[in-house]
């Protein structure tokens, strides 16, 4: 069960790992949809056999796909907000992709949590420092440094 917590609370966190998600499989079918989905049918992602000739020795997940992972990634490790009305993605400072992710790996997500600022009224923004791990690899696949902003009524707010 996700942990709940109060955007008072937040504060407390800046500069801790909040959360690790669960591992996440990389079949080929999930490969494959995502290829469908972005029509990008490269073969070192689609085609196993030619992809074996490659340097990485089979199929691997698009780096897109490990990119749109990070939000079940979030959902699953990262404390939610009590007052959370919406929370929308604002973008990335910075993200490098470490390592090639093979079919059939599982992935996970590590939350820290680098700054929470009010950037108005009803606005928390958050930037989290992102690492995503392969099972069994020492190199990460994925670092960044995410930013989302979440929209809350301020009355939900403790007055100090």
């Amino acid at each position: 069960m996700q942990r709940v917590i109060s955007i008072a609370e937040v504060k407390d966190l800046v500069g801790t790992e909040v959360g690790v998600s669960e591992w996440i499989d990389v079949p080929q079918s999930r490969i494959d949809l995502f290829a469908d989905a972005t029509d990008d049918h490269q073969f070192i992602h689609v085609d196993p056999e030619r992809a074996k000739e490659t340097p990485f020795g089979g199929t691997i997940a698009h780096g897109f796909l490990t990119v749109s992972m990070l939000s079940a990634m979030h959902s699953d490790a990262v404390p939610r907000l009590r007052e959370d009305n919406v929370g929308i993605n604002y973008g990335f400072n910075k993200m490098r992709f470490m390592a090639p992710v093979p079919a059939g790996s599982r992935i996970r997500g590590r939350f820290f949590l680098k700054e929470s600022r009010l950037r108005g009224p009803g606005l928390l923004m958050t930037t989290f420092d992102i690492t995503v791990e392969i099972e069994g690899s020492k190199k990460p696949a994925l670092t960044a440094s995410w930013m989302t902003i979440i929209q809350f009524d301020p009355k939900d707010l403790p007055q100090v």
